[in-house]
């Protein structure tokens, strides 16, 4: 049995979250809390909010304001927000019109400054409103809506009548204004009476009149379809707060460009977009990359900017200028030009001399650990016994890794990050490995390599990128992505990220495609079964329909989207529809003479080269000759007709495309009486006059014009087949 010390809570009780005892702790009403608890984003934040106040439990009052904090703090004014919680714990900030003025001026402040004496005559901090003047204003209010008041009586709406007196004394305590309006009410009306405690009679509504129905006009594009980039904000926004790094010990680091940096990138790009495409050159690119392009490029492209294509050769090992050839050749193939070319390894020297610096600081370390040590220590979230050894000791062993003096996989730089956090991407990641590996662009000058974690996010700074855009895999990295920049005082580009294309019954990883390549599997990287950009080239995809394709998708977080295959295929057909020249052929031929057709007569009927094209442009149509011998599939002609059948049969009619409507008149057999050598028919010249049939006329859809194929007047009439030849019959 549950006692009064245990709060109720029995043996067999549910335990409460310790979060949601935090906030009920605050005096938060349990479904507020809960409602809370719920969401990811309020949950984070309430809790940051809470451990920047230092508080365990207060009044309902002060509560309420924290939880307004944290759910309605702007984001780009972060770096003040623990201000406020100061200013609500001291009671100089009090009630909810105090802080919504407070949360008004810090979102046009942003990251800059704050200056103590304007926030405060902004947010009416010291202002004391009397209750003498509370009454003075509400009897001003209720005069000048007297005729109101006693039209409506009680019904009339006490919201407005506040508004209207919060509008005078923005800093009154809200409550009292209530209290006094309502008091006054029954002063000036009286008690209720039952007319007023009665419900109101609802007025029926009249019917409007009838009017005609207006045709549904499709809504018009969104600026977002009719502009993916519109998302992104522009390089002189980039003084908002990036992230909120939060650490075991309660620390907060908020990652944001302080006013001077900013200005120093924008005063070397001149305010440009910089964007880059960074793949790694160790294989081909895939239809991914194709989403990658077409994000970075693009924007670079629509804001009139720049975006290089940035080689992440940071291992050794896995590249080859076979695929940096490939890259560069097949990115000019989707119709991108880069600003620049540029490598990570350009960079190796100064990232060296960062992680130098890095050291110095005390936020870097030299470990021993084996990786199998380090996996067990990050599960465990326990410290390398080499992490606290002198700086001194650190900057000497990291010099002795730059010379080659220490074998590898016995040292490894580390950046010291927070080894007891929840997010694994902050276990001090692995700044530099050992690798006695010549270099295919830095050749032999370098023993030691940056990882992928730490060279990233400072090429991005030292490139002075403005949008570092990269897939929602990434996201978790954020914190440690910004940590580093921080930690060095470098410039912080704005991250975002976007969800990763996925196409069904395909393979879409790079490892996995190196796989198949490797093993002989597939007929190497450009095999047309393989969605790699090399292998749809090769099947005849044009790089505008790819385009077209990654356009069509739109650039979002949705993340877990596997897209049908035949989108692309639609993608694909369109644009062929487009540029792609018709061939026809008959590989079954079937003679068939139009009785009443002259001979020596030819009709140089009119054919569109390719399904769209547009009837005005002569030099996208080709003249198909019509003469009295022409020939159709045989699989088109049937002796006994069908519901189902649309191509010819005796006394049937049926439309070729391009031509005339003919009929069969007689079929012409030959020594075999199952052998079919001619069919003779007629021609409708008028195309008007529907023959008479058991059902609708229909165009045989399988039957074309084809040219002469021989000196003689025939012609072959059959199925589009692209890309094969027409047989020579005549």
């Amino acid at each position: 049995m549950a006692t009064a010390s245990d709060g109720g809570k029995g043996p067999g009780a549910a335990a409460v979250p310790p979060q949601l005892e935090s906030f009920l702790a605050i005096g938060l009403d349990q479904r507020t809390a809960e409602n809370a608890l719920a969401n990811r984003k309020v949950t984070a934040n309430l809790t940051a909010v809470i451990a920047e106040a230092g508080v365990t439990e207060c009044h309902k009052s002060v509560g309420n304001l924290l939880y307004t904090v944290a759910t309605k703090y702007p984001a780009n004014a972060l770096v003040h927000r623990p201000d406020l919680i100061k200013y609500i714990l001291s009671e100089k900030i009090k009630n909810s019109a105090q802080l919504d003025a407070a949360l008004s001026f810090l979102s046009t402040l942003g990251p800059d400054s704050l200056d103590p004496v304007k926030f405060e005559e902004a947010c009416g901090v010291g202002v004391v409103v009397s209750f003498e003047e509370i009454q003075s204003t509400v009897n001003d209010v209720l005069n000048e809506n007297m005729e109101a008041i006693l039209e409506q009586r009680y019904r009339i709406n006490v919201g407005s009548l506040c508004g209207l007196v919060r509008k005078r004394q923005p800093w009154g305590d809200a409550k009292l204004v209530k209290e006094e309006i309502e008091k006054r009410l029954v002063e000036i009306l009286g008690p209720k009476t039952e007319a007023d405690n009665a419900k109101p009679i609802k007025k029926k509504k009249e019917k409007p009149a009838k009017v005609e129905e207006e045709k549904t006009v499709a809504a018009p594009p969104s600026e977002e379809e009719l502009n993916p980039y519109s998302i992104f904000p522009q390089p002189e926004e980039n003084f908002k707060v990036h992230t909120e790094i939060f650490f075991s010990d309660g620390n907060i680091w908020r990652a944001h460009n302080t006013k001077s940096i900013l200005e120093k990138h924008l005063k070397v790009t001149g305010g440009k977009v910089m964007t880059r495409f960074p793949p790694e050159p160790n294989g081909y690119l895939h239809i991914g990359h194709a989403k990658a392009m077409f994000i970075d490029f693009g924007l670079a492209k629509e804001r009139n900017g720049h975006c290089y294509l940035r080689f992440d050769d940071t291992n050794p090992e896995a590249e080859k200028k076979e695929y940096i050839d490939h890259i560069q050749e097949i990115v000019t193939w989707m119709g991108w030009e880069p600003y620049k070319v540029t490598y990570t390894s350009d960079y190796f020297q100064d990232l060296y001399e960062l992680a130098i610096c890095l050291i110095q600081k005390g936020l870097a370390y030299v470990d021993h650990q084996t990786p199998e040590e380090i996996k067990e220590y990050r599960e465990k979230k326990m410290n390398s016994p080499w992490r606290d050894r002198p700086i001194e000791e650190s900057l000497k062993l990291f010099e002795d890794m730059r010379h080659g003096l220490i074998a590898e996989g016995k040292a490894t730089l580390r950046m010291k990050q927070d080894m007891q956090n929840d997010n694994k991407n902050m276990a001090d990641l692995i700044a530099y490995r050992i690798k006695f590996t010549p270099h295919p662009h830095a050749g032999d000058k370098w023993f030691i390599y940056p990882s992928y974690d730490y060279a990233h996010c400072l090429v991005d700074s030292l490139e002075n990128i403005t949008h570092s855009l990269c897939t929602l895999e990434f996201d978790i990295r954020r914190p440690s992505y910004y940590w580093l920049l921080v930690a060095l005082g470098q410039y912080q580009p704005y991250v975002w990220e976007y969800s990763r294309l996925n196409i069904s019954n395909n393979v879409m990883s790079k490892r996995k495609l190196n796989r198949l390549v490797t093993d002989k599997w597939v007929d190497g990287w450009d095999d047309p079964r393989l969605l790699t950009l090399a292998g749809l080239r090769r099947r005849g995809v044009s790089s505008t329909a790819i385009n077209s394709f990654i356009r069509g998708m739109g650039i979002t977080r949705s993340d877990n989207s596997l897209i049908q295959v035949e989108r692309l295929e639609y993608h694909i057909r369109e644009e062929l529809n487009k540029v792609a020249p018709r061939a026809l052929v008959v590989l079954h031929p079937l003679k068939v003479v139009i009785t009443n057709l002259d001979y020596g007569t030819i009709m140089n009927l009119d054919a569109k080269m390719w399904p769209n094209a547009p009837d005005s442009d002569a030099s996208a149509h080709y003249k198909v000759p019509f003469s009295r011998t022409l020939y159709i599939e045989e699989s088109d002609f049937r002796l006994k007709d069908s519901k189902d059948f649309y191509g010819l049969a005796p006394g049937k009619s049926v439309m070729l495309r391009h031509a005339f409507p003919i009929k069969c008149a007689e079929v012409i057999y030959g020594d075999n009486p199952d052998s079919i050598v001619e069919i003779q028919a007629e021609y409708d010249p008028s195309k008007a006059t529907k023959p008479k049939v058991h059902r609708p006329l229909k165009y045989m859809r399988s039957i074309n014009l084809q040219l002469p194929l021989s000196k003689s007047s025939s012609i072959c009439v059959g199925r589009v087949t692209l890309g094969c030849r027409a047989f020579p019959w005549g």
